[in-house]
């Protein structure tokens, strides 16, 4: 099997389009397997660390105003596709799948104009605008959430999967992880992260939590990722606050640990992206939700309405009021078991625990229907 994928600019496209590909390497394991992306984008770091060759085209992402960026985005668009177009041929694909980003639009729309097999994944809750543009001329869109669909229009191509995630979540029982992580059985251990380069208003939040409740209280450990480029400002507010007395405080930079962490963690404190997510709900996590302002279409903020709307996560918003909502919030999370619990029933529902098994299926199905 010859598998293109494309997807690009953040992690949440760039992951779910490794986990695929991870599938098919560990069904098949002579595919032969490339990724299409910008020269820009984070997947020029992770797909390489993954073991991917990366082909590139010149494409960028539309905005909503008039200006010469966006006049050079729309030429692109029209005229990515014939690039695209040369990279297909000369690689020969089975199938080309797409994960979002704006680089997805000229390898897919490329490939279903040559009669390629052509698969799409959608992990927000609202389909972006690449997958919208795109919905027509694919074969198939998976969806993570089944509310995004109601915006594509084209039922007869949706089939709601999940989430692809890569090895380790919901792999590690609480009980082994606590072990390996010398955290007692009776402690509730509170897991917080902004994000790998980190957010300054969730750290600041997370630090006055820790300042006014969680540091020093018996039987809790908190444990708080600060990001790249915030940490040294962290770490200095962690110092002045003397939080560095308390023993049951942990400031680190990045988690690099991250499914044995969240499944040994009683209460989450992180973003909202897709991937975080499923990630929550494959890991049956109490969780508060902090959406980022600072994503397009507030896609974050859409995705965790759709939890708090079925009270499986708390959702707070990042504003002056945020370091006293969030005391609040943990604390009750903290001091009720029965409250955790039920949000942890609650968001496993979301979970789709065979989501890589379901797209490959699919993928194989595909190909042979086309040919």
């Amino acid at each position: 099997m010859r598998v293109l994928m494309t997807g690009g600019g953040t992690g949440g496209h760039v992951n779910p389009a490794i986990a695929i590909a991870d599938t098919i390497r560990e069904n098949i394991p002579g595919a032969a397997i490339a990724f299409v992306g910008t020269n820009k984008g984070i997947e020029n770091k992770l797909v390489p660390e993954a073991g991917y060759s990366l082909l590139h085209v010149n494409v960028m992402g539309l905005r909503r105003s008039l200006s010469i960026k966006n006049i050079k985005a729309a030429y692109l668009a029209l005229t990515s596709p014939a690039k695209a177009k040369r990279i297909i041929r000369q690689w020969n694909p089975d199938i080309v799948i797409g994960t979002g980003g704006y680089v997805s639009w000229p390898v897919v729309k490329a490939a279903a104009g040559m009669g390629i097999p052509t698969a799409l994944h959608e992990s927000n809750a609202v389909p972006g605008m690449a997958v919208k543009m795109l919905a027509v001329v694919v074969d198939r869109i998976y969806l993570n959430f089944m509310e995004a669909g109601a915006e594509l229009h084209c039922p007869e191509k949706l089939l709601h999967v999940g989430c692809p995630l890569r090895k380790g979540f919901a792999g590690i029982s609480r009980e082994r992880a606590r072990k390996e992580l010398d955290i007692p059985e009776d402690t509730v251990y509170v897991l917080s992260y902004g994000g790998s380069l980190g957010a300054e208003k969730v750290n600041a939040a997370v630090l006055d939590l820790m300042e006014h409740y969680t540091g020093g209280r018996e039987g809790v450990f908190h444990y708080h990722a600060t990001g790249s480029i915030e940490k040294e400002i962290a770490a200095g507010w962690f110092r002045e606050r003397k939080l560095d007395r308390f023993q049951n405080l942990q400031l680190t930079e990045y988690i690099y640990d991250m499914p044995r962490r969240m499944a040994a963690a009683d209460v989450v404190i992180c973003r909202a992206g897709a991937m975080t997510i499923s990630e929550l709900a494959a890991a049956g996590k109490c969780a508060v939700l902090i959406p980022s302002p600072n994503v397009t279409n507030n896609q974050q903020y859409k995705n965790a309405r759709v939890l708090a709307d079925k009270d499986a996560a708390a959702l707070l918003s990042e504003d002056a009021q945020l370091g006293t909502a969030l005391r609040d919030t943990v604390a009750q999370l903290v001091e009720n078991g029965n409250l955790r619990r039920q949000r942890e029933e609650k968001i496993r529902g979301f979970a789709v625990p065979d989501a890589n098994k379901r797209i490959f299926l699919d993928i194989q199905r595909l190909i042979r229907e086309k040919k």
